[in-house]
């Protein structure tokens, strides 16, 4: 199914969109957990808004600027309230005939927002926080109880 811009959600998987490449950048290497990946962030739009888009790796070298492509299988995150389309092993990007995307000068400023989604989250070694095991109820402190009176 073909989604629009202006309706991604964060957390969507399996996203197929048709836009127009607006920016291309650099292609850079960031650390992950899982060691250095490649990357390289665009613009695209459509007439329902524009996104970032992250090509994960080095197999979508070939995208530039102006072109109308498609993304299949790819998958958004949301980032400061933001909504990011990304493109990784499993999703391909491929060029499309021009007409099948707007002109740069009919996509609109605008850029899907969700303010709602909560990505899921690992707490394995980040310490502290979390439950008190075998410790049993927290006894008040002296500062709790107001201290001394002058």
């Amino acid at each position: 199914m073909e989604e629009k811009i202006g309706n991604l959600k964060g957390g969507m998987e399996n996203v197929n969109v048709t836009a127009r490449v607006l920016e291309v950048g650099e292609q850079k290497t960031i650390q992950t957990k899982n060691g250095p990946r490649t990357i390289r962030e665009l613009v695209v739009g459509d007439e329902t808004g524009r996104v970032k888009l992250t090509l994960w790796g080095t197999k979508f070298d070939d995208v530039k600027q102006g072109q109308a492509i498609r993304v299949e299988n790819g998958w958004t995150t949301v980032f400061r309230g933001q909504v990011q389309l990304n493109a990784g092993s499993k999703s391909t990007v491929s060029e499309v005939e021009d007409n099948s995307a707007p002109s740069e000068d009919q996509i609109p400023e605008n850029m899907p927002t969700d303010n709602s989604f909560q990505p899921r989250r690992s707490f394995r070694g980040r310490g502290g926080g979390g439950r008190r095991f075998g410790r049993g109820p927290r006894r008040p402190r002296e500062e709790d109880e107001g201290g001394e009176e002058e």
